[in-house]
């Protein structure tokens, strides 16, 4: 059996090397199909990767976040980070001046990279067909996982079930569950309202005191006529 993992794993790397090797003395669409390929070998050896690692507790929390363009945001900072982490790996596995042993765990993290962002992409694409949520976004870091869901309300059982899954898929880590929903919008509509009812209230106060204004004048302009009136008569 461990001859059985060490062939497996040697097959993988020298595979990964071949791979990269080609990828970088293609050019344009030949890299794209070449990502492609590998892209293939990774899913097809990500039932080798481990279980967990080791007895972490596991660790729940439902919270709501503020509404806005979270999701996009956080992907596209991943996307990048994680980018230009492979970009400086792989410089090192074309290095010249490198060592084996640093090639070698220049590879290892980029498999890691792109298996954890494979294990992030299914999980959420589970969570979305299970539970028709309208999002879900799934990151791993160091030793946690957390999990956001689209959603207005979060049940506990919900959040279990989402909890269970993420287990499943990364072993045995601490998961954090959140929900992003609408009251963030809800508060700007009555914050919007609010702002309308001021409004009206004080075009209202306005039409008053003008209202008030004029007829005051209308007042004194009738007592003026009268004097007028009892002086001429006089």
């Amino acid at each position: 059996m461990v001859l059985k993992k060490q062939t497996v794993w040697l097959i993988t790397m020298l595979s990964l090397l071949i791979v990269l090797s080609v990828y970088y003395m293609l050019p344009g669409d030949d890299q794209a199909a070449m990502t492609d390929l590998e892209d293939e070998q990774t899913e097809e050896e990500r039932s080798d990767e481990e279980e967990g690692d080791g007895a972490e507790s596991e660790n729940f929390v439902v919270s709501e976040l503020p509404t806005g363009d979270y999701f996009q945001t956080i992907r596209l900072e991943t996307e990048d980070s994680r980018s230009e982490m492979k970009e400086k790996l792989s410089e090192v596995i074309s290095s010249t001046t490198a060592t084996s042993e640093e090639k070698n765990d220049a590879m290892d993290q980029i498999y890691s990279i792109e298996t954890m962002s494979q294990k992030e992409s299914l999980l959420e694409k589970m969570i979305i067909q299970e539970k028709n949520y309208e999002d879900v976004l799934v990151r791993k870091a160091d030793d946690k996982v957390n999990v956001t869901v689209m959603a207005n309300e979060l049940s506990k059982t919900d959040a279990n079930h989402i909890m269970q899954m993420a287990r499943d898929e990364f072993g045995m880590l601490d998961v954090t569950v959140k929900y992003q929903g609408e009251v963030s919008q809800q508060e700007e509509s009555d914050d919007d309202e609010q702002s309308d009812d001021a409004q009206n209230q004080e075009q209202e106060d306005d039409d008053e005191q003008s209202d008030d204004a004029q007829q005051q004048e209308q007042e004194e302009e009738d007592e003026q006529d009268q004097e007028q009136n009892q002086e001429d008569q006089a």
